[in-house]
């Protein structure tokens, strides 16, 4: 048998001719790919590292990624083009690229999803709080790509999606109905990682209880109380309530009052503002404000004091309020200005 007989020996409809030539056109459409990745999609490489922008990095990765595999499957699927296939595996031939092609469109969608919300919603200086929360939300926005990915790739596979998708609209209504809470908590998490009233590690008060943000999931947020034990909160209720974050004062405003006993002399009383004032302006990280004789108590003559701590830190602020304290009452000793506390006065008349 010779070479023209090999050549033309035909099993499953094709020739071994027809068979070397699909070869061919598959190792030539490699050999391109090949080159394209290793000299241009390296040099593309280069480039994008030298530029300050990130756009270019994850366009030349969205390539590499994602276009190579169709690159390689459109390189098989071009060569199978030029065999004569039975009708019985064109179908399932039909289908496994309908299939290959929608997997990679997913994985395209998902990546330039992905691309998208790094470059227009982080920054390099974003906390790993705000990068946690992005994952968790490129997972949701993830399982949806799927879903539509999966209904159309059904579509193609000669399934009725009309009747998919209406069960699907009456079963999710009555999910919906059923789980209303658990999507409200959703809604919230976008709202928290959106709007950022706080991050993890920000110092909050909600209503009467107070901690720091541990964890934002998507249900729920966890604090830990100055006691030690740990508060839950539903998303909802937290971006239902009045949220205080201490995390983010850049400085604390102090309000104190203090009272003298009513023996204390007019003149006295008028040297006490200029005392505190003082004392408040030689602490150091703090700012006087004011001090007045506020009223007259029960027990006492009260004072009002307002100063500004130059920190947001707690400890610092109660070390500074401390200071002034016992500079006050060293004041106050010399003076022989006597501070009030709890005192009644019975008076009783004699009777013959």
């Amino acid at each position: 048998m010779n070479i023209d007989q090999v050549l033309k020996f035909v099993f499953f409809d094709n020739s071994v001719q027809s068979y070397l030539y699909a070869l061919a056109v598959f190792v030539g459409i490699m050999i391109v790919v090949h080159i394209f990745k290793t000299i241009i999609l390296i040099r593309l490489k280069k480039i994008a590292k030298q530029t300050p922008n990130l756009f270019d990095d994850y366009l030349v990765s969205l390539v590499e990624k994602n276009f190579m595999p169709l690159f390689y499957f459109a390189a098989f699927y071009l060569a199978a083009q030029t065999l004569t296939i039975r009708e019985a595996f064109r179908s399932h031939f039909d289908l496994l690229t309908v299939a290959v092609l929608v997997l990679i469109g997913i994985n395209f969608v998902i990546r330039i999803l992905d691309s998208a919300l790094k470059i227009l919603l982080l920054k390099p200086e974003d906390s790993e709080s705000k990068k946690k929360s992005m994952r968790g939300i490129l997972n949701i926005l993830k399982g949806v790509i799927w879903i539509v990915g999966v209904i159309l790739l059904l579509d193609n596979l000669g399934f009725k999606v009309s009747a998919i998708i209406a069960g699907l609209g009456v079963g999710g209504i009555a999910i919906a109905l059923a789980a209303q809470a658990m999507l409200g908590d959703l809604f919230s998490y976008f709202a928290i990682f959106f709007d950022r009233p706080f991050e993890i590690g920000d110092f909050i008060i909600v209503g009467d209880m107070m901690g720091s943000v541990e964890y934002v999931g998507i249900k729920t947020t966890r604090l830990r109380s100055l006691g030690g034990e740990q508060l839950v909160f539903s998303n909802s209720d937290l971006t239902n309530s009045r949220v205080r974050n201490y995390k983010r004062m850049q400085k604390r405003r102090v309000v104190f009052k203090l009272g003298t006993v009513y023996e204390t002399t007019s003149a006295q009383v008028k040297e006490i503002p200029e005392i505190i004032k003082n004392t408040i302006k030689n602490t150091p990280d703090s700012v006087f404000d004011r001090a007045h004789f506020f009223e007259f108590g029960d027990f006492s003559l009260i004072f009002e004091v307002v100063y500004i701590v130059l920190s947001s830190d707690y400890n610092k602020y109660m070390d500074i309020q401390q200071s002034i304290n016992f500079a006050l009452k060293e004041e106050f000793e010399k003076r022989g200005i006597e501070f009030a506390f709890p005192t009644q006065t019975l008076y009783v008349n004699k009777t013959a």
